[in-house]
């Protein structure tokens, strides 16, 4: 049996005028101001996230930032477990209602969605909480420091996983800003203002700078949950419309039963190297210990790679699940199309400065960070594949082929587990192991996921558009390669910015002349100018 016959038996053809809920305006200028948002958050909170990572590593060293990493990481696996994919529901069944005019019928689903995301982690928390010693000891043998920070982790389950819930909903009705000012902005900066105050409260500690991670997404489900409250009161009074099969209790547990372990293998394809990593590392000395650390620098450097596509993959969900509901297939493609080309252009400074200075990147992490160099540059050939295809995996989210999503998580999960073991092994390859395991786990998802989406909705990401990327990434890197190599070597931050800087610089002109097409090179400009004009009245 297809895993799609298990999921929503009921196809609803049929569509209403959508409601004036949400943002008005064309899809493409809805998607790009939603992404301009998201990106502003997305940056905010790479910033300040990568600010915390730089103040732990500095303050607590490689073997206690290792604790850190492995707990945080563990809490938002689980808390995207335990969620029980409530949150994706909430997008795509939120978005479907108001296409069909019903919006007022988004209330009880959003209820009942985060009546089952708590009914699923709370439970989980308690039950990590008393496993906390047992999680510690196989994680990190003979540690007794990283208790703490595992029960702190156990703490931020359903915090987070309501949070994702609440963020859903608000996305299911295009607006982005709720998002941004919970997930991106105040949690990662609230995990910096929580780590700065519990240390000079209790002591610097990975325990305490856990607990404050756990801090920070109570922060963020506070602002989450307001921002929906606030919204839903726009909606009509008086429910009306039959509704749809999917927003049902039922409906909800039979789509999370599927949409739940996919969430988890959704995470764990990010991290399971370095939990295999750090398995194999465990009473293996200091030095080998010490690598946990160094790779999750490695991992943290290259998912910024992810900026752009993370940013439009929220933001494009909900136009997905309106348009297949609607059977606009057509339009589909085509915003398919041009959101990838945008998300993979926008993206290609991003790598240029990974694979072109690796070394000088780990090193704002510290000196013992460089060593990461070879494995970052393994990891991004496999990262930037993911990128090239677009977001394939909401898009099946988007479309009710959660089960095939999941059979795909499965098989890459295998691969990467498989793959570290066999080479992450500190007498093997180490890093390098497991990055080749990362590489090769996210070349394989993001490919089979691309035969799947021109399999099911016969759309397809690439056209003749994509070539004129190649010529703005050459002078780019060149410029860039010339920079880093005339730049003095002894001053690396200066050599860093300075040539990222000035490659970006020599890229984005080169997109503007010839990367661009005509009426996107004319809408560019135009915003240019009107930022510019609006910069000299505010002066």
């Amino acid at each position: 049996m297809d895993p799609e016959d298990v999921e929503e038996a009921v196809e609803v053809t049929e569509a209403a005028e959508p409601t004036p809920v949400g943002p008005k305006g064309s899809d493409q200028r809805v998607i790009l101001g939603n992404t301009g948002q998201n990106v502003l958050g997305l940056a905010i909170g790479a910033a300040a996230t990568f600010a915390a990572q730089v103040i732990m590593t500095q303050r607590l060293g490689d073997r206690a930032y290792g604790v850190v990493t492995l707990t945080t990481q563990f809490a938002f696996i689980a808390a995207a477990a335990t969620r029980f994919g409530m949150d994706v529901a909430n997008v795509r069944l939120v978005a479907i209602l108001v296409g069909r005019g019903e919006a007022a019928r988004g209330r009880a689903l959003v209820r009942r969605a985060m009546g089952i995301a708590a009914a699923v982690s709370v439970p989980f928390a308690a039950l990590a909480w008393l496993l906390s010693p047992w999680l510690a000891d196989t994680f990190f043998s003979g540690n007794e420091a990283a208790v703490p920070a595992f029960r702190a982790a156990a703490v931020t389950v359903p915090f987070a996983a309501l949070a994702f819930t609440s963020m859903g909903a608000t996305r299911g009705l295009k607006i982005m800003r709720y998002t941004l000012y919970s997930q991106w902005t105040a949690q990662p900066i609230g995990w910096i203002v929580f780590t700065v105050g519990f240390w000079a409260i209790w002591s610097a500690t990975a325990g305490a700078a856990s607990w404050a991670f756990g801090a920070s997404w109570a922060l963020a489900l506070a602002i989450a949950a307001y921002g929906w409250q606030k919204e839903q009161r726009r909606f009509p009074h008086e429910i009306t419309g039959t509704g749809i099969p999917e927003e049902r209790t039922g409906a909800l547990l039979r789509f999370g039963a599927l949409r739940a372990p996919g969430t988890l293998f959704s995470q764990l394809i990010f991290w399971t190297d370095l939990f295999v990593l750090s398995l194999l590392s465990s009473g293996q000395g200091a030095a080998a210990e010490s690598h946990v650390g160094v790779y999750s620098a490695v991992l943290r450097a290259g998912q910024a790679l992810f900026l752009f596509l993370t940013s439009v993959s929220l933001t494009f969900s909900p136009f997905v699940a309106d348009l297949h509901h609607r059977g606009e297939g057509g339009k589909l493609d085509d915003l398919y199309k041009q959101v990838t080309r945008w998300t993979l252009a926008a993206t290609i400074p991003v790598l240029l400065v990974l694979a072109i200075m690796p070394g000088s990147v780990l090193r704002i992490f510290g000196g013992d960070f460089v060593e990461g160099e070879a494995a970052l540059r393994i990891l991004i050939i496999g990262m930037v594949v993911p990128v090239m295809v677009g977001t394939v995996g909401f898009i099946l989210i988007m479309a009710g082929r959660t089960g095939w999503d999941l059979l795909v998580y499965v098989g890459a999960f295998a691969i990467d587990v498989g793959i570290a073991l066999a080479l992450a092994r500190p007498d093997v390859l180490g890093i390098r192991g497991a990055a080749i395991a990362q590489a090769t786990t996210l070349t394989f998802s993001a490919i089979a996921r691309l035969f799947l989406v021109r399999r099911f909705l016969d759309i397809w990401p690439f056209d003749r558009s994509y070539l004129r990327l190649v010529v703005p990434t050459l002078i780019g890197a060149a410029v860039m390669v010339l920079a880093h190599a005339v730049l003095p070597e002894a001053k690396w931050l200066v050599n860093l910015l300075l040539s990222a800087a000035l490659g970006t610089g020599a890229y984005a002109a080169a997109m503007l002349v010839i990367g661009l097409k005509p009426n996107e090179r004319t809408t560019a400009l135009r915003l240019a100018g009107t930022v510019i004009g609006r910069g000299r009245a505010g002066a």
